[in-house]
């Protein structure tokens, strides 16, 4: 469906919902929009509308609970005052130029539980209050912005200037489910506050300029500590079933990937693309749920612990480009859902343990390491058995025959057992009589004694 929206639509007096997402819809959004008193619900998200939004778009919407207007090129041009007459509990205008400063109306939405303002434009500093209107969230991105700035004291929750991702968050937001501040300007340490986003399933600050060490007190994310996530956490509004269905791109597998209906299915951390030094904490181990952990770019040091075998839920881990040392943990083999792993690029040293899962994985996963040794690199260990790594290399080389041998031998073993019996009983028609007067009989003999 496409052209544009009539300006009649003020007229619907009546109407609640007005959905018209994933459509091809142009030009701007009517004025007449704002007259709709009785309406809860407007998306417009996924079209090709665009122009500037005043409040005379909101004017009269004071019953509006959800507004999304996601992947439209809006400019919004409101006096910084302005107090809106709804209080929604889903706001999404990811793409749409809210900027240059954060919305200050956002202060006053007091039931809000998801808000994306990704790509807004903004930049400057968060408002000094405005972690004390937001304690509903449930999703919160802010990605793809130039937010930075200090943080000002007066804030009431804020017991840490330390860090630039706000300390308030790990206080004010408990039910936080989601955390997006990917791609922005953010520097400073990430505030051990953080630890207190019991409900916290992703924890994305990819992408800033954040330093110092990782908190150790990131074990205590409860929500990351529990295996078989599947629906533990559907976003659910106001109490109703309906589920969060929004786009969030996460980077995993060395690639951006996008969720939409198994966003439960994500539990992850990626600080990558940082300024992050020190030791990995071992303690990370105990977030058993983790299915995505992404510390890549940054100045990680010391070894990875022999305990991350504990993360059996690990699909993707990315350590590459740090400061990494010693051994690879032998108990990493143990990962039987690890699918992408990549330790390029640090300090490691000793013989790869090329045993159970790690044997899935080539000689670009440990790159750039020049004491690493073994298989799968050309680099020989000085005390390696030749006929162990002969042997190995025997096994990549022949697996993919022995495959092919064992699938072409299933087809025609199949086209045989079909094919001869049927051949045998064209050419003989008196042994094909004797055939199906046997099924006959045998099918009669079935029925009757299913009757009795």
């Amino acid at each position: 469906m496409g052209g544009s929206l009539p300006d009649s639509i003020g007229q619907l007096s009546k109407l609640q919902s007005f959905d018209v997402s994933y459509n091809h819809f142009t030009g701007s959004l009517p004025n007449s929009i704002g007259q709709l008193s009785q309406l809860k619900k407007l998306n417009i998200a996924f079209n090709n509308l665009s122009g500037t939004l005043s409040e005379h778009h909101f004017w009269n919407l004071s019953k509006l609970e959800s507004l999304i207007m996601n992947y439209n090129s809006f400019s919004l041009d409101v006096s910084p005052d302005w107090v809106p007459p709804f209080q929604v509990k889903e706001l999404y205008m990811r793409s749409c130029r809210l900027g240059p400063s954060f919305p200050a109306w956002l202060q006053s939405q007091k039931y809000l539980q998801q808000l994306d303002l990704s790509n807004g434009n903004i930049s400057g500093v968060i408002p000094p209050n405005i972690g004390q209107s937001l304690r509903n969230l449930l999703f919160l991105s802010l990605s793809s912005n130039q937010i930075t700035g200090t943080i000002p004291d007066s804030i009431g929750y804020l017991t840490s200037v330390e860090s630039l991702v706000p300390a308030w968050i790990g206080v004010a937001l408990v039910n936080l489910l989601i955390l997006n501040l990917r791609s922005n300007a953010f520097y400073g340490g990430i505030s051990s506050q953080l630890s207190n986003l019991s409900s916290l399933h992703v924890l994305d600050l990819a992408q800033n300029n954040l330093m110092g060490e990782i908190p150790v007190t990131l074990d205590e994310l409860k929500g990351m500590a529990q295996e078989y996530n599947m629906n533990i956490y559907p976003l659910y509004v106001n109490g109703s079933s309906r589920m969060y269905d929004e786009r969030l791109v996460v980077n995993a597998k060395g690639q951006n990937l996008e969720y939409t209906r198994t966003l439960s299915l994500v539990v992850g951390i990626d600080l990558s693309d940082n300024n992050l030094s020190g030791e990995l904490p071992q303690n990370i181990t105990k977030l058993i749920g983790l299915v995505i952990l992404n510390l890549s770019r940054n100045h990680i040091t010391g070894q990875i612990p022999e305990s991350i075998s504990r993360l059996k839920e690990l699909q993707s881990l990315d350590l590459s480009s740090n400061k990494f040392s010693g051994i690879i943990p032998s108990s990493m083999a143990s990962l039987t859902f690890l699918s992408y792993l990549n330790l390029s690029n640090n300090n490691f040293s000793g013989e790869i343990p090329f045993t159970g899962q790690m044997t899935t994985f080539t000689d670009s996963t440990f790159m750039g390491s020049p004491d690493l040794c073994g298989a799968p690199l050309t680099t020989k260990c000085q005390d390696e058995d030749p006929t162990k790594r002969q042997s190995v290399v025997n096994k990549q080389n022949s697996g993919g025959y022995v495959d092919q041998w064992f699938h072409l031998s299933i087809g025609l073993g199949f086209a045989v057992g079909i094919l001869v019996p049927y051949l045998v009983l064209a050419m003989r028609k008196s042994w094909c009589e004797a055939y199906f007067n046997f099924v006959d009989v045998l099918v009669k003999w079935l029925f009757r004694r299913g009757e009795t």
